[in-house]
């Protein structure tokens, strides 16, 4: 669960980075809403399972790719799992699967980088 002395980051400016660099990459809207969505979802995560107070996320375009990615302080990976489907959470890596092209995880000195792809099709 989730600390409730963690300080949030904060997750406007990390949208409005993110929405930036996507406007000028040329993405449609629908695919910025996609990925701020994906975005929040990794940023709570940090939060609750990665005990992170404040997950650096990290905005990268490059071709035509654009890179989304937390880190947090967890070691663990993150995997999707099965659940119930009268759970009111745990469906958060699924939606990241279906709203980006990739997504994935890898382990860091200290903690992991969670991340997503876009490709942005002209």
């Amino acid at each position: 669960m989730c600390d409730p002395n963690l300080n949030s980051p904060s997750l406007t400016v990390s949208r409005e980075v993110l929405r930036d660099a996507m406007s000028r990459a040329g993405y449609p809207d629908s695919s910025i809403g996609d990925a701020e969505l994906a975005l929040m979802e990794l940023v709570v995560n940090a939060w609750r399972h990665g005990m992170t107070r404040s997950p650096v996320v990290t905005v990268v375009y490059s071709g035509n790719t654009l890179r989304v990615s937390v880190a947090d302080r967890s070691s663990e990976l993150p995997k999707c799992q099965k659940f119930d489907p009268q759970a009111e959470s745990g469906r958060g890596l699924q939606l990241v699967e279906g709203l980006t092209n990739r997504w994935g995880a890898e382990s860091q000195a200290l903690g992991k980088r969670v991340w997503f792809e876009l490709d942005c099709v002209a």
